[in-house]
């Protein structure tokens, strides 16, 4: 077995079903390797969106999504995606190419120091200088992917470890015995390569022992006591709030329990980030509006999986309200605020555990909060009447698609004020199917997210929700959508403009520069790489453009509507810094 070979069998050992990469010489025996063993590679047109498409792999399942990228910029085409997963606590294992390892720092070919620019985007980062240490490096990087706090990891690969013995001593220029070198010098680079060879494969297993078993990991867990203690504070308050966010999610074969533990618990809940969909389209007790005010009147507030960033107002949301919070990293459960009860744990086991053995009538606090809720969705509903002089009315666009979307939908994020709207009025249906960037608020993530989610759910419609801004980023994948036959719907809010931006700055600079973008035919991207799409102008039409793409989806192709949206100030004053 070649140095691809072993990594290749490691991979199918930890049960990846998908190596995402783009092609490059220094990592051609990988994925050559893993598409004869039965891993499907799947070849993307930009290294971004194969870590994207992995990072979706990772939060969908519960395996490390896998990427291979080339050395060089094939290694730092990826850093923006490699960051998003590791704020985002994403596990994913990331291979990289690199320069022969006699070679580096020799000026060869995209040879650069790629382990100093990884360290500083991912949770760990190592190098394999010697075949023998391809097992215990991969072992390590699962290991390291998934203990604890989950994050990505990134392992150089380089091209001397990857390929047949025999090819890399001839690249190496190694004589043998029966035509040695004649003069002196060329004798000690002989002797010199010829020394670096053997060390380099030395001890090269011939292949992945039988008794092979993956290192395992772990997490912090709660104790009964966090427990008592949290039903004590709960019994406590007459006004609990209970706020779920991606944190609570890192168990994806777990998400069904934890719905039904969190309706069982009976405390009004906000989704936010990856927990959206876990209470389904509705539930008496979720709410989605006003979670300010809420906080505001409640005397006990708990987070799971939810830091106090920006998000909470660093934690100003609060104020001076007793709060539990429960977190695999204790730096986000200590972040900006002492909590009443930390708990340094997975939220997702505390909360099942919680809901199996607790519950509590909130039937009246309910029913505040839920005048609360129904008071801005009535105000959503007469915004949405509202004609627009140019474009659809994006907030009619949604409340429509709302009605439309089947029951077994991914809503995939990947924009600014359109997609924030979205959030608004769209309701995923189930646990796990809406996926967005999360708190580094990356623009770009849509064709990757979205690749990875109908590879591992090819009986589900996939839909990415774009602003005309953030599609600029990934729509060359319908390329990869269509080689790969995957039937990804787009949504794309054409309003010619980086409207979340544009908004405040108009306002507060008196300038629009750099926020003007064109009503561009968005849809002829999908045709030109034998998808389909459609431009729409009112919401008279949009009925045949969504019919339109359900029959291109049961074909199999993938498809763009590009509507054409005014401009609304809907979100006016929303901007987070």
């Amino acid at each position: 077995m070649n140095g691809g070979e072993i990594i290749a069998h490691l991979l199918l050992r930890h049960d990846v079903k998908y190596l995402f990469t783009l092609c490059g010489g220094h990592i051609s025996p990988i994925f050559v390797a893993a598409e004869r063993i039965g891993i499907k590679v799947v070849d993307t047109r930009h290294e971004v969106n194969a870590v994207f498409a992995a990072d979706a792999v990772s939060r969908l399942t519960n395996t490390p999504g896998v990427a291979a990228v080339t050395a060089g910029p094939g290694v730092t085409n990826t850093i923006t995606a490699v960051k998003n997963a590791y704020l985002a606590q994403s596990p994913l294992i990331l291979l990289g190419g690199a320069a022969a390892t006699i070679l580096k720092g020799r000026g060869s070919l995209q040879d650069i120091d790629q382990l100093s620019i990884m360290k500083s985007v991912c949770k760990w980062s190592a190098t394999i200088k010697h075949v023998k240490d391809i097992i215990p490096t991969i072992e390590e990087a699962f290991y390291r992917a998934q203990e604890g706090v989950p994050g990505p990891v990134f392992v150089e690969c380089p091209i001397d470890i990857l390929y047949d013995e025999k090819m890399v001593r001839e690249w190496y220029g190694v004589k043998s015995k029966d035509n040695p070198s004649r003069n002196l010098k060329d004798r000690f680079l002989q002797w010199y390569v010829n020394r670096h060879a053997n060390k380099l494969f030395s001890g090269k297993p011939a292949n992945i022992p039988n008794n092979y078993q993956c290192k395992p990991f772990s997490f912090p867990l709660h104790q009964q006591s966090d427990i008592k203690k949290t039903i004590s504070l709960i019994n406590k308050s007459k006004k609990p709030v209970l706020i779920i966010g991606s944190g609570a999610m890192m168990q994806s074969s777990k998400a069904l329990q934890l719905a039904q533990a969190v309706k069982s618990l009976g405390i009004p809940a906000y989704l936010s980030g990856m927990a959206r969909g876990l209470l389904g389209k509705e539930n008496n007790i979720q709410m989605r509006h006003r979670r300010k005010e809420a906080i505001k009147k409640s005397d006990l507030i708990i987070l799971a999986g939810v830091p106090n960033d920006f998000r909470m107002d660093y934690g100003n949301h609060i104020g001076g309200r007793k709060f539990i919070s429960i977190n695999r990293c204790k730096k986000d459960l200590l972040k900006n605020k002492r909590p009443t009860l930390p708990i340094h744990a997975d939220p997702m086991d505390f909360l099942i555990d919680l809901g199996n053995q607790y519950h509590t009538d909130c039937a009246d606090w309910i029913s505040t909060l839920l005048e609360l809720n129904n008071q801005r969705e009535a105000e959503i509903e007469k915004q949405a009447l509202e004609a627009y002089p140019q474009g659809i009315n994006p907030l009619a666009l949604f409340k429509q698609l709302d009605e439309d979307l089947d029951e077994d939908v991914i809503l995939i994020a990947d924009g600014g004020d359109f997609v924030a709207t979205a959030s608004y009025i769209l309701r995923p249906r189930s646990p796990l199917s809406w996926l967005d960037p999360g708190v580094y608020g990356t623009l770009g993530v849509g064709a990757g997210f979205a690749l990875g989610a109908q590879l591992v759910y090819p009986e589900k419609q996939v839909y990415i929700i774009y602003g005309d801004g953030s599609s600029g980023y990934s729509l060359m994948e319908y390329d990869t959508f269509r080689r790969f036959n995957l039937p990804v719907i787009s949504i794309i809010g054409n309003d010619a403009c980086w409207s979340q931006i544009a908004r405040d700055q108009v306002e507060f600079l008196k300038s629009d520069c750099a926020m003007n973008l064109a009503h561009s035919d968005y849809q002829m991207v999908g045709q030109a790489f034998g998808g389909d799409g459609i431009r729409v102008h009112d919401m008279a039409n949009w009925q045949e453009a969504f019919s339109l793409a359900m029959k291109s989806h049961k074909m199999g192709i993938p498809f763009i509507i590009n509507a054409i949206i005014g401009k609304s100030d809907f979100r006016k004053g929303s901007i987070s810094i």
